[in-house]
């Protein structure tokens, strides 16, 4: 029986150690996934990029008329106490450990209903894990990949706690043998399983709209300021399947892969079959980004 581990988290205006931590099993967020989370990364004790999760998040919320629970700086405080008692709880120095801060709302306690009520109070609920970084071997080779069709809802711009689509997509990667799953709809690119995916042509890194078809990472709006910042070519726009499969390269990008290269996809080689240039460059350019993000 695997048993919680004794880390800090918050709920609903208290923090308190994860395994003590319990809600109703009316929550909507249990009964019907009908809530929204974000994931923060953090870098030397400093969240990364946290006005644009904060952002995303409140996006998020307002698509399902969930009113904001707390303020922007109300949220800062919670999660700048939870990245310090994790820390403590952990042994660990502050400033040489990264870590992950997921945070989950939802609708809140009501009998089973499918309406969007009015008048619950929503949960809140925050908590601190390690960082896992990609392995070395893993940055060194690339990933592989596998396709699939986007069998998901058309509200995938929504990071909702509804996350059995994304389940299903995972596990055909994970029953390939592959690191993650590339989506496409109606012969167009969507995203894969968990990242946003990169198709690099000619010197030109481009992705998909911002759409409801696409949860839009936050590193969409990095991965466009590293090209500028690099002088390279940005795009977004419909993205076919034959462009894909005759890229120059192919990256995925999340929150805890950063940005990482795709050397195989269906068992045939990307490009030359290794990380390539324009990967080097984005891959250098984020870690300087999070260097100067981690300095408080």
């Amino acid at each position: 029986m695997n048993e919680l581990p004794s880390l800090p988290c918050y709920l609903n205006g208290e923090f308190t150690a994860l395994q003590d931590a319990k809600i109703s099993v009316m929550d909507r967020g249990f009964i019907l996934g009908d809530g929204v989370y974000e994931v923060v990364p953090v870098y030397g004790g400093q969240p990364f990029r946290f006005d644009q999760h904060m952002a995303r998040l409140g996006r998020s919320l307002a698509e399902l008329r969930i009113a904001n629970p707390l303020t922007h700086a109300q949220w800062r405080e919670v999660i700048t106490k939870l990245i310090a008692d994790y820390a403590r709880s952990t042994g660990a120095n502050l400033r040489n450990t990264d870590q992950l801060i997921y945070i989950q709302v939802t609708r809140g306690v009501a009998l089973r209903e499918h309406a969007m009520l009015e008048g619950l109070t929503p949960t809140v609920f925050v908590m601190s894990n390690a960082m896992k970084p990609v392995p070395p071997e893993l940055r060194r080779a690339g990933a592989a990949c596998v396709t699939a069709s986007d069998f998901r809802w058309e509200k995938a711009h929504i990071k909702s706690t509804s996350l059995l689509g994304a389940v299903f997509a995972r596990q055909i990667s994970v029953d390939a043998g592959a690191l993650e799953t590339v989506m496409f709809r109606d012969g167009f690119l969507s995203e894969a399983a968990a990242s946003n995916v990169w198709v690099v042509k000619d010197g030109t890194v481009r992705g998909s709209p911002r759409d409801n078809l696409v949860l839009e990472g936050i590193r969409y709006g990095l991965i466009e300021e590293l090209c500028r910042a690099a002088g390279i070519a940005f795009e977004l726009r419909r993205i076919s399947r034959e462009e894909v499969f005759d890229a120059d390269e192919l990256l995925l990008s999340s929150a805890t892969k950063e940005v990482l290269a795709v050397t195989r996809l269906d068992g045939q080689p990307v490009g030359a079959g290794v990380p390539g240039p324009i990967y080097t460059r984005l891959y250098a350019g984020y870690q300087q980004a999070k260097i100067a993000a981690s300095r408080p």
